[in-house]
């Protein structure tokens, strides 16, 4: 990025959070205008509102041509400009000396990107790959790729799955409350993938010959996992509603990461070395990002 006229050098662009962007769990933007609406003008005599995010803080706008871009500016110690963009809109992280002309310089470099994933961002939104789940009697819920029905009043009092039938016995009156229900289902979900996924972690592991330092769930709104250089491993629990090759996929795809801290063509020779068919699993992800299945 060209350096901007002013006294201090514009913080380079963070490049890897284009490539990777943090994003928040889906919001609702019904109190903030369109992050990408057209500019319109305030009545004579009157201020314009000062238009807020969802949790609140300010939003700024900046013109592009005949679009006004609305965004969250947030300050840190990082050396980088770096673009965020969810349901909410374009947050932007830049350090405390990079001064706003150089903030706007950056936006319009990267507006195409910008415009292109705000785009994306509302289709994804407006169709969600799963329906959201009806907290009740007959409710379905997918686990490892099938639809689990719920049965509520267990007789036995206890919560049980009966593979055979792809039912979940819950012990709890017809009557109960919503989120009573959808407790209990989660906390059997959690369940299951927290012994799932250290079933799979093991059986790779010795594939690829390394050993992980330690293994958690993850709630992750974006990620299905991570992996850091210390050999921590967590898994998005929400990977349970998945066929088992999907989470294979993604146990194999940290696991890649303790040879190969990048995705670089090594990285992912290191995942085919384990799971040769990492690429259909991979593209599956791709159409289902975690902030578009149901929130449980």
């Amino acid at each position: 990025m060209q350096k901007s006229p002013t006294s201090q050098p514009a913080a380079a662009l963070d490049n890897r959070q284009l490539d990777l962007p943090l994003f928040a769990e889906p919001g609702s933007m019904s109190s903030s205008p369109s992050p990408c609406a057209p500019s319109s003008g305030s009545p004579a005599g009157q201020q314009p509102a000062v238009p807020l995010a969802p949790d609140g803080s300010k939003l700024r706008s900046v013109s592009i041509g005949p679009r006004t871009l609305h965004y969250v500016l947030k300050r840190s110690a990082r050396r980088s400009i770096g673009f965020a963009i969810d349901s909410t809109g374009l947050t932007i992280t830049a350090p405390r000396w990079v001064t706003l002309a150089d903030i706007e310089t950056a936006i319009t470099e990267k507006q195409r990107w910008i415009f292109t994933k705000l785009i994306e961002w509302q289709t994804r939104v407006e169709q969600r790959a799963l329906p959201k789940v009806d907290w009740k009697d007959g409710a379905e819920v997918p686990y490892l790729g099938q639809p689990v029905r719920v049965k509520l009043g267990s007789p036995q009092g206890t919560l049980a799955f009966n593979a055979e039938a792809a039912a979940l016995q819950v012990p709890l009156p017809l009557q109960a409350d919503p989120q009573q229900i959808k407790d209990r289902v989660q906390g059997w979900l959690q369940g299951e993938a927290k012994r799932l996924f250290g079933e799979r972690l093991a059986i790779y592991a010795e594939k690829l010959g390394v050993n992980y330092r330690a293994y958690a769930l993850s709630s992750a709104a974006t990620r299905w996992g991570s992996c850091s250089s210390d050999g921590k491993i967590r898994l998005n629990w929400r990977l349970i509603h998945f066929p088992l090759s999907i989470i294979d996929y993604v146990v194999a795809h940290e696991l890649a990461h303790l040879r190969e801290m990048n995705h670089s063509p090594r990285f992912w020779q290191t995942v085919e070395s384990i799971f040769p068919e990492f690429r259909e699993a991979r593209q599956t992800l791709k159409s289902h990002p975690p902030e578009l299945l149901p929130t449980l």
